[in-house]
């Protein structure tokens, strides 16, 4: 069983930025296909970006040029600038553990969950 431990949220003005990290002990995260989500109340669950064990990285429209997907052995992060109201939701980080996998934004894609770290933005 893979534990997702995500950090980083809180509270931040608009145009501000925070850097969000995921770690899952006894694993090595740079082995797997991972990928950040979020989810806003009410709405539905959005894949962010994405990144394989080789380095190559998928983002969401919503979040290009402003959000930075990256990992090292023991950590994902997700650096994010410019940062608007509209980005206040709960983030998750997901990994795919197993054969298959690809960089996908798609939530099917991943078999283990965080728990989640909120963001909030104020404007």
């Amino acid at each position: 069983q893979v534990q997702l431990v995500e950090s980083g949220g809180g509270s931040v003005q608009a145009g501000g930025s925070l850097r969000l990290s995921c770690t899952a002990p006894g694993y090595t995260i740079s082995d797997y296909y991972m990928a950040w989500f979020r989810q806003a109340p009410g709405k539905e669950r959005e894949g962010l970006a994405a990144t394989g064990s080789l380095g190559a990285t998928t983002y969401a429209d919503s979040v290009k040029g402003r959000f930075t997907i990256s990992k090292d052995n023991a950590n994902l992060y997700l650096q994010m600038n410019s940062l608007k109201p509209e980005d206040t939701a709960m983030y998750y980080c997901a990994a795919r553990v197993g054969p298959g996998g690809w960089v996908s934004l798609r939530a099917s894609s991943y078999n283990y969950w965080g728990q989640g770290t909120q963001v909030t933005v104020s404007s």
